[in-house]
């Protein structure tokens, strides 16, 4: 095998100089443009973040009712235990119904039994809590500072 190796005598001029930093001057005004940024995504951040807390509703609403309603918050955050204790025991015994009687919701005249007997309480009861949960969640939450 032959291989060609070539070389050059190697020449005693200078480099070419590196390339000038930019002005002191550009440089700040440049971090100056990236600090402005970053604060205007901060402010959009944060209003992506208020807009998607659902606390902060319900506490602006115990907060323009309190002179009307003082204890409304606590007395949705007292409701509560007895409420969900309710909504339990109403779909213990739906689920028993259901596991103990094989024909329980067989045929239309038995599943219709079987929505009268449980449809409405349970989706009431469910209403119910939907609407007083937020309420009794935003009374024991102190508001978040901005």
């Amino acid at each position: 095998m032959n291989f060609q190796v070539v070389s050059s005598a190697m020449s005693t001029t200078p480099t070419d100089p590196p390339p000038a930093l930019p002005a002191a001057t550009e440089t700040v005004d440049l971090l100056r443009q990236l600090l402005e940024v970053q604060r205007e995504q901060l402010n959009y951040q944060r209003a992506a973040a208020a807009a998607h807390d659902v606390g902060a509703r319900w506490r602006a609403y115990l907060t323009r009712w309190q002179q009307e309603f003082p204890d409304l918050g606590d007395a949705c955050r007292k409701a509560m235990p007895d409420l969900e204790r309710s909504f339990g025991k109403l779909i213990a015994e739906l689920t028993n119904c259901v596991n103990d009687d094989d024909e329980a919701i067989d045929n239309d005249f038995a599943l219709q039994e079987f929505l009268d007997r449980y449809g409405m309480r349970l989706a009431q009861l469910g209403n119910i809590l939907n609407m007083v949960a937020p309420l009794a969640e935003a009374s024991s939450q102190p508001e978040s500072a901005s």
